[in-house]
């Protein structure tokens, strides 16, 4: 399921389809049934205002889910660049041959955080993933030297900052798993197809058209909902405007 969502559109074609089928079958079975007796139809319409109220609560409770993630997705990456550009300043302060190889590894490293948000592939981000691994463990290498040679408290800054940097990537990546959970989805699912199937049976005029009103409005509200949860393979997405910017600012020194 969790694939599935990474694909808002997919997610708006099957909602569209699945309550499309709940509102008519509601449609279908009122025709085929008795119809309602004298205040039945008073207790159906507030069992269906109930139902409706209780469904918009759930999908602003969801959008509101989404729109926390992708901001804080938004926030980590900004401070995953101020990290790295902090780190590659404090570089100068380690001897010259271990902080040419710092800032090196860094502006490899920002290149590869860079591609990261950028890839829409999840095989080839895993490649990425995978040097950025490498990348890690390489910079933390560049500066331990400088805590035997020069065991000092500024040396203990650039230690801290480098741990800085690491730890940026991390919380990142748990922002990027931190997904809305699929109970979510599923309840929201179970209350969209429920309220379509009231609609569908409790609709007096003789026109389909008003029965497809509620799916698209709920499919809309799901693409957005999806678009906003997915990191990767929606279509408002975090680009890495900061970590660009922190590129661009570097030079080789």
């Amino acid at each position: 399921m969790r694939m599935h969502l990474d694909f808002p559109f997919i997610v708006f074609g099957v909602a569209l389809v699945v309550q499309g089928i709940a509102a008519f079958t509601g449609d279908f079975l009122r025709k085929h049934t008795q119809r309602f007796k004298e205040g039945e139809r008073h207790d159906f319409s507030t069992i269906q205002a109930a139902t409706l109220t209780l469904l918009a609560l759930i999908v602003g409770f969801t959008f509101s889910m989404a729109v926390t993630r992708y901001d804080q997705r938004k926030n980590l990456e900004e401070a995953e660049a101020n990290a790295i550009g902090t780190e590659y300043l404090r570089a100068d302060l380690l001897p010259d041959d271990l902080g040419a190889r710092t800032r090196d590894l860094l502006r490899q490293y920002l290149a590869q955080r860079i591609a990261l948000y950028e890839e829409t592939d999840g095989d080839i981000a895993q490649d990425i993933n995978q040097r950025t691994a490498k990348l890690q463990n390489e910079l933390w290498a560049s500066v331990l030297p400088a805590t035997t040679r020069q065991p000092t408290p500024i040396v203990a800054l650039v230690v801290a900052g480098m741990n800085d940097v690491i730890n940026s990537q991390g919380y990142t990546q748990a922002a990027w798993w931190n997904r809305i959970p699929a109970g979510a989805w599923a309840l929201m699912a179970l209350m969209a197809i429920s309220c379509n199937l009231l609609v569908g049976y409790g609709e007096r005029r003789k026109g389909s058209l008003i029965l497809f009103v509620l799916p698209t409005i709920m499919s809309i509200a799901f693409f957005l909902i999806a678009d906003l949860d997915s990191p990767r393979g929606g279509t408002i997405r975090v680009h890495p405007q900061n970590l660009r910017a922190t590129m661009q600012s570097l030079s080789p020194q």
